[in-house]
């Protein structure tokens, strides 16, 4: 044998040597770490089946009460009383039998489309909604079929959190076990909210089509496929809204494409009934109104805001409100009639909140009238309206902010001359002079403009911003402009409602709010009382308020005092563009919004009055411009009980009149009397209560062109 050949067979034992250690040490770690993982998988299994059913052992029992009995919602008053029970007499029980097979067809397309097949949980449809929720938030995707649905609805509260579901799949299971198939989906379509007041099949069936239980089986196609749809979001498809038409038809179509896929109906039946239109058959729906509709809807849009997917139509809630039955009461019909204000016409609307000053709970609210009468669910104008606001905005933009952070006396001076806006715009006051040096208390006593942006622009835009946002102010876009000082911006009656009320609680917020609390069936409670904030000092509130009287006792809001309450408020209007008048033909004067914000310390009241669209003859002139300031003197004077005063705090001292912060150096003490009725412009009484024109912009005056000058008529 050859060396050569020797070497080499000796290095390929070695090498076959190293080969089989290397393999040996490759299986020992792979064993290693097999085991390893059959471990640490025993162990989370273990700890994955303990968790689940700590989970599981929390799940309330099976009901059979909570299956069939209808889950309403009650509503009670500020003290606990029953006023109203929404669902339970709007509820049509019907049998199997009874349900179409179309309908029947086009639910279980839509819902649960393997219903028949599975024994609670669809774990197809389950696995891919948690794989969805996996890669997003948890919740972002559901998975629940109609066993699911039931026992959501009649046992668990509607939150999003993987205990409540684990709990869910438990109870469905158990569902599944003790009755048919047939029965579960009763007790789905018996139960469900379907819009138009109408909750289960059968009443959505009379509700919309006029359609008795005897008679169900006389359902079309298109129509069973409309109800199918419904559940998804039954206020944005009901069919008997005109806003709402357009959604409609796309989901009773996705309705009738489900159906076809899933082989209960043909293309061409499928074709057929989505050329019907979704309001053929529609019949008039004269239900009882239920009572308090503004400010149970108020409630209810607080509620589903605070606690995401609950549903009011199915989740058997109880909603402790803070509403005063007697307030609404004389409220809706100072409204809704001409005995308390007389109204210039039909069209004419108003819209306030009135509430309590020291807790922010709403006692009444005041929504529209006629047409635009405020509806459950419906349009609420003194939550969801923004309108400017005009000078009623300048203690919260302009004279609030100069004295919380300029530490201005009532009595600091400020020049009345002739201004312009940054970008060059002019402005100018109502009456269209100038006044020289005056006080802030004056300038705000008769609602000059000039003042106010003198007063904004020594303050600082983000501070005056940062002031208005403590008090709840809400700014479209986060942007605020220079024309906001006299009121360019829109707000809503509960938002300057809950500002004013700060002021009179000695500078602490508390959010405007409709709810108390809400008891859940399972006897969980949510409260929903704010807490306080402070959010100027006490000093601020008390100097506005003191401001804020003068405007009432002898300013633009004579109108609203109240002689045997202690009153401040201020006044606000706002006239229409150049264009606009020339369209509609409206005179110099018109006026476009008038408010009156005020308050007590018992009662704060924020009122907007005008017309909600622009049309021939919508506008205000003369005396109608304050019919906001009589709907608050009525309110305030049947009920407003406190006679007491606003307490003066010890950071503040007066002089002749006006009010000063102690310890805060002031050349003005010595010099400025008190304001009397010597001191009123010459053309006072000329022009009191008359309408004049003041120019602004709706948003930054100047910037972009082509953009809308919007002009503002203050008081």
């Amino acid at each position: 044998m050859s060396e050569g050949n020797y070497r080499y067979r000796q290095e390929r034992k070695e090498s076959e040597k190293k080969s089989r250690e290397k393999n040996r040490k490759t299986g020992s770690l792979i064993k290693k770490i097999v085991i390893v993982c059959l471990v640490l998988g025993l162990l989370s299994i273990g700890a994955g089946a303990i968790t689940f059913a700590s989970m599981v052992k929390g799940a309330p029992e099976l009901d059979s009460t909570k299956l069939v009995d209808p889950l309403s919602t009650k509503f009670y008053d500020m003290n606990g009383n029953f006023i109203y029970e929404y669902g339970k007499e709007k509820r049509t029980k019907i049998t199997y039998d009874q349900l179409p097979k179309v309908l029947e067809q086009a639910i279980i397309a839509t819902e649960d489309s393997r219903f028949y097949e599975h024994q609670g949980i669809d774990v197809k449809r389950t696995a891919k909604a948690i794989f969805v929720n996996i890669t997003d938030d948890f919740g972002s995707q559901g998975g629940s079929t109609i066993t699911q649905q039931v026992i959501k609805n009649s046992f668990l509260t509607p939150d999003k959190t993987v205990k409540r579901k684990v709990q869910e799949w438990r109870l469905a299971y158990e569902l599944e076990q003790e009755y048919s198939k047939q029965e579960i989906l009763m007790m789905y379509v018996n139960k469900i909210y379907l819009g138009n007041r109408s909750y289960g099949v059968a009443a959505a069936a009379k509700n919309y089509y006029g359609i008795e239980v005897e008679d169900l089986q006389k359902l079309t196609l298109a129509q069973a496929a409309l109800i199918a749809g419904l559940p998804q979001s039954p206020n944005n498809y009901d069919p008997t809204k005109p806003e709402n038409l357009e959604a409609a038809t796309d989901r009773r179509n996705v309705v009738l494409r489900l159906m076809n896929r899933h082989g209960y109906i043909t293309e061409q039946q499928m074709e057929e009934a989505s050329k019907v239109s979704v309001t053929e058959g529609i019949v008039t729906n004269n239900q009882q109104r239920m009572p308090y509709e503004a400010f149970f809807d108020a409630a209810v849009q607080e509620v589903t805001r605070k606690l995401k997917d609950v549903d009011i139509s199915t989740d058997g809630l109880k909603i402790y409100t803070t509403l005063d039955p007697k307030a609404q009461d004389y409220a809706e019909k100072m409204l809704n009639t001409n005995e308390i204000i007389v109204y210039p016409n039909a069209n004419f609307q108003g819209a306030f909140v009135f509430l309590d000053t020291k807790t922010g709970e709403v006692r009444a609210i005041g929504s529209g009238r006629n047409e635009y009468k405020a509806e459950f669910f419906g349009n609420n104008f003194a939550i969801n309206m923004k309108r400017q606001s005009g000078s009623v905005f300048k203690p919260i933009f302009d004279y609030g902010p100069a004295i919380e952070h300029l530490k201005w006396s009532t009595a600091h001076l400020i020049n009345d001359q002739k201004t312009t806006y940054s970008s060059g715009e002019p402005i100018s006051n109502w009456d269209n002079q100038h006044h020289g040096i005056m006080t802030i208390r004056k300038a705000l006593q008769y609602s000059y403009n000039i003042p106010a942006l003198l007063t904004l622009r020594e303050v600082g835009l983000e501070k005056a911003k940062g002031f208005a946002e403590q008090l709840g102010i809400i700014f479209k876009d986060d942007k605020v402009y220079e024309s906001y000082a006299i009121g360019s911006n829109t707000v809503s009656p509960i938002e300057m409602a809950g500002a004013y009320s700060a002021f009179g609680n000695g500078g602490v917020f508390n959010q405007p709010h409709t709810v108390q609390k809400v008891i859940f069936p399972d006897g969980k409670e949510i409260s929903f009382t704010p807490e306080p904030r402070k959010v100027m000092q006490d000093y601020t509130a008390y100097m506005m308020t003191d401001m804020m009287r003068t405007v009432v006792d002898t300013g633009t809001g004579t109108t609203a005092n109240v002689p045997e309450l202690d009153v401040a408020g201020k006044t606000g209007t706002t006239n229409f563009d150049e264009k606009t008048k020339a369209k509609y033909g409206y005179p110099n004067n018109a006026t476009n919004d008038s408010w009156f914000a005020g308050y007590t310390p018992q009662y704060t009241m924020a009122v907007w009055s005008g017309y909600a669209q622009n049309g021939e003859g919508n506008y205000m002139a003369g005396d109608t411009t304050k019919i906001s300031q009589r709907m608050f003197k009525a309110m305030m004077q049947n009920f407003g009980s406190d006679t007491s005063s606003f307490k003066q705090p010890e950071s503040v001292y007066a002089v002749n009149g006006e009010l000063y912060i102690k310890g805060v150096p002031s050349a003005e003490v010595p010099v400025i009397p008190k304001i009397n009725k010597e001191d009123k412009p010459k053309d006072w009484k000329k022009n009191k209560g008359k309408d004049k024109k003041q120019k602004g912009k709706k948003e930054n005056p100047g910037k972009g062109k082509g953009k809308e000058k919007k002009k503002h008529k203050q008081d």
